[in-house]
């Protein structure tokens, strides 16, 4: 059974907010890149939802979307091979003692 149309933006828009909000209250790169994940997820289902019309659905708007996702793991990999990097470098992941260790 789907949902009425006008239920996936709310959606979209209450997980880009935890998403957001995560962002903002955690301090370990590992928790910030899966907040940036879900921010990111939320506007793949946004671009979905609005991609259906009363004519069909727009097979671009799907397409698009698995692009995104297949280059969004790539940079997730890549993030996540830079955090394990600086674990091993400064044995830390806090981003608060990262930035002082900059000065």
């Amino acid at each position: 059974m789907a949902l009425p149309i006008y239920y996936y933006p709310i959606i979209a828009g209450l997980i880009f907010t935890i998403g957001i909000y995560c962002l903002a209250t955690k301090k370990s790169i590992i928790k910030q890149i899966i907040a940036i994940e879900l921010m990111v997820n939320a506007a793949h289902l946004n671009f979905i939802a609005f991609a259906i019309t009363p004519t069909g659905i727009d097979p671009y708007s799907h397409s698009f979307v698995i692009l995104s996702l297949g280059v969004g793991a790539a940079i997730i990999a890549v993030a996540i091979l830079l955090a394990v990097q600086i674990y091993r470098t400064y044995g830390v992941l806090d981003v608060t003692i990262l930035r002082r260790l900059r000065r």
